[in-house]
């Protein structure tokens, strides 16, 4: 195999030393730069201060052990090769670490010509790896996006469209549902962008008053209008030279959408109350969960507008298409929230994992994350059993169930669900309105719709 420029880094981690050292002695004969850790901890914290390229990874270790390990790799760093090293060979492990994206395991104690055999296949994967990192045309089908987790096939293409998009200029429209991820999105675009070291600048533009939303684009000079006591500047200024994201942009006027479109079309702006035409030079990323070819029919939504938009459109998959991502997405929400707190590493039990990956997320990603943030809080457990989980997840008796004996309209059973939050929160409607994953705009609408309590 001709020699790559770059050399894979590889860390071998096992809590027995003598196999550290074992292994680390064959691979050094091979030239191979070599990193050991005793147990998983340690080994994702070489992990985040240096690229690894493959990874021996010891199933039977103390603490976290090496099932979990893999999954957060494969969540993390999903180019990264994996080989498992297990004492109790069976059928059922094997299929999990094939399943969760290992290469192969080794059978301790282990012949080095075997070991010798795996290294070379994964050289070989790896080295595929570190081209790929070199000719970027050619990346896209691995899950290399920054902040996004998920390997299903739906999710590799938008991580290919991300790859493909970022380093143009051109406006992005980012569709989808409450909850999947589109601001996450925007972000790793940015990221990956040019304009990676300027700033990043969302606007939710369904919290913006209307009446107040062109001075906080544009900014306005002082005396411009009643109120007006000084200049301010805009956050279109703000954004200047970085990215600018408007989240939910079909909730913007025709008025103000008139005004973006000639932003877009000229790169430059007035502030309120100037005749002063101020340069501008920022990529717009732009998102909706409502459907804008409606919008437009509806008189709603410029048609214009919408051809400047959708240059690159990306549409993000609802999490019931890709329940394949839940067991990942589970493990990377267990680690964020667990370092956030006291670094108490929770795990989750098979049947949990299977109710999680069964349940429909009409909130999404977003809706899975506070569930996991929830349970961290609330209950006291070192692995997650279904009776953890929240009773509309694990479908058990009292509060709210899914499904019955009797047959309701989805419209029904979306009016109870949203009743059934709204007395968990005690009618905080800010609140309510995170779990369900939808903006206080849409949920006051159906409180409204559906005549709910809101007291309590």
């Amino acid at each position: 195999m001709a020699k790559n420029e770059k050399n894979p880094e590889v860390l071998i981690v096992d809590d027995e030393a003598v196999v550290r050292a074992g292994i680390s002695r064959v691979l050094a004969q091979q030239g191979l730069s070599i990193h050991t850790a005793a147990d998983g901890s340690e080994a994702l914290a070489i992990m985040a201060q240096q690229p690894i390229n493959i990874v021996l990874l010891d199933i039977k270790m103390p603490g976290m052990d090496g099932i979990e390990v893999l999954k957060h790799l494969r969540a993390t760093y999903p180019e990264t090769v994996v080989i498992m090293i297990t004492g109790h060979p069976s059928i059922q492990s094997a299929v999990e670490c094939t399943r969760l994206g290992a290469l192969d395991y080794l059978v301790k104690p282990f012949r080095v010509d075997d070991l010798e055999t795996l290294i070379l296949k994964a050289q070989e994967q790896a080295t595929l790896a570190m081209e790929s990192e070199d000719a970027p045309e050619e990346v896209g089908t691995l899950a290399d996006v920054p902040y996004i987790v998920g390997n299903s096939p739906a999710m590799r293409e938008v991580f290919s469209t991300i790859r493909r998009a970022a380093p143009s200029d051109s406006t992005v429209l980012l569709t989808g549902e409450s909850g999947t991820g589109k601001e996450l999105v925007a972000r790793a675009i940015h990221t990956l962008s040019e304009r990676t070291n300027k700033e990043f600048v969302p606007v939710d533009c369904s919290a913006l008053v209307e009446s107040l939303l062109e001075s906080e684009l544009f900014g306005h000079v002082k005396g411009s209008f009643t109120g007006a006591f000084q200049t301010k500047h805009g956050l279109f200024e703000l954004a200047n030279h970085g990215t600018f994201f408007f989240d939910e942009i079909s909730n913007l006027s025709l008025n103000i959408q008139a005004k973006l479109l000639r932003v877009i079309q000229e790169r430059e702006f007035l502030k309120v109350g100037s005749q002063k035409r101020i340069k501008l030079d920022i990529r717009i990323i732009a998102s909706s969960n409502r459907d804008l070819k409606e919008a437009i029919k509806e008189g709603a939504f410029r048609e214009d507008l919408y051809y400047r938009l959708s240059v690159v459109p990306i549409k993000l998959p609802p999490l019931r298409d890709r329940t394949g991502d839940v067991p990942l997405l589970v493990d990377h929400f267990l680690t964020l929230h667990s370092q956030k707190r006291n670094g108490r590493q929770r795990s989750v039990s098979k049947r949990a994992l299977e109710m999680l990956s069964a349940y429909s997320w009409p909130g999404n990603v977003r809706e899975l994350e506070h569930t996991i943030e929830r349970v961290l809080i609330l209950e006291d457990c070192d692995v997650i059993e279904p009776e953890h989980l929240p009773a509309f997840i694990s479908q058990r008796q009292g509060e709210f169930q899914v499904f019955s004996e009797e047959s309701f309209s989805l419209e029904e059973l979306e009016k109870r669900y949203i009743q059934f939050i709204l007395r968990q929160t005690k009618g905080k409607r800010q609140e309510a309105a995170r779990i369900l994953g939808i903006n206080r705009k849409t949920l006051t609408s159906k409180i409204k719709k559906y005549g709910l309590r809101v007291n309590w």
